[in-house]
């Protein structure tokens, strides 16, 4: 069984500056919740109820966001706004959270290396706050995770369909298709040209891994951008082993792009909001 489900939350999130000056990019609201809670209610739906945290300086609103706030509850017990914690007190009540920090910024490899110390030696999710994955009428992509990790027993990658001008922003797969958009990975590039991508199915921030990745990650050497890249040591896994990659059911929206975040913010409100105010 998997247990875990690692959160790197320690960047800057430069693209939604000032705002993020002060502010963690994983506590900017898609309507009314963080982006970061809508990433732990799907860990947590999906069984994954320990939440480790990778974070970083300026990040404590979100240490403080999954803790009780006696002074807040106290000012609205009993009154019409109580209900507005409802769906927060599930979370701390179903969930347990701990956390590291990040102390330098050498890319998503070493953020999931700097978790190890939570993690141990076993299997577990990880969820990239910025990829908003919704599927309110299905299970959630890491319950789907689950599911294929329970029968293959091997690291596995969300995938999904990009235009082929957008690539560069992602790491890209290619591989043999076993059916049910399931790939076995043959080839893992991170932000190739267009003109040099395998194909145009990229990764998106849910992971499911084995924990050898943890040794091959402290053998892996600084990759693109100089930082430690966790498709460089995936691809070594599946040389040596199995990664499958896998066409998920839902919506995503990059929410780590201004629109992509207004999107999310206004299928949110339209689809899932409106509905639970009625």
């Amino acid at each position: 069984m998997i247990r875990k489900c690692l959160f790197p939350v320690a960047g800057y999130g430069t693209r939604f500056l000032p705002a993020t000056k002060s502010m963690p990019k994983e506590m900017l609201p898609i309507v009314n919740k963080p982006l970061v809670q809508y990433g732990v209610e799907e860990a947590i739906d999906a069984g994954l109820k320990e939440i480790a945290l990778v974070t970083g300086r300026g990040k404590r609103a979100i240490a403080d966001h999954f803790d009780i706030s006696y002074e807040l509850e106290n000012q609205i017990a009993g009154t019409s706004k109580e209900r507005y914690l409802d769906c927060i007190r599930n979370v701390l009540e179903q969930g347990t959270f701990m956390m590291t920090r990040q102390r330098q910024m050498k890319g998503l490899g070493h953020a999931i290396l700097t978790g190890e110390c939570l993690i141990g030696d076993e299997a577990f999710g990880v969820i990239l706050s910025d990829d908003l994955c919704l599927n309110h009428d299905d299970e959630g992509v890491m319950a789907q995770m689950v599911k294929l990790y329970n029968q293959f027993r091997c690291s596995i990658v969300a995938i999904q369909e990009v235009p082929m001008e957008d690539i560069e922003k992602y790491g890209v797969i290619a591989g043999e298709e076993m059916g049910d958009g399931l790939y076995r990975v043959s080839t893992m590039v991170e932000k190739p040209k267009p003109e040099d991508a395998p194909t145009n199915m990229a990764v998106i921030g849910r992971y499911i891994l084995t924990p050898d990745i943890f040794d091959i990650l402290r053998n892996t050497p600084p990759g693109k951008n100089g930082e430690v890249q966790l498709t460089d040591a995936l691809m070594t896994q599946a040389q040596n082993g199995c990664v499958l990659a896998y066409k998920f059911r839902g919506k995503r929206f990059d929410c780590g792009s201004v629109p992509g975040f207004i999107e999310a913010t206004n299928y949110v409100y339209e689809n899932i909001y409106a509905e639970g105010s009625a």
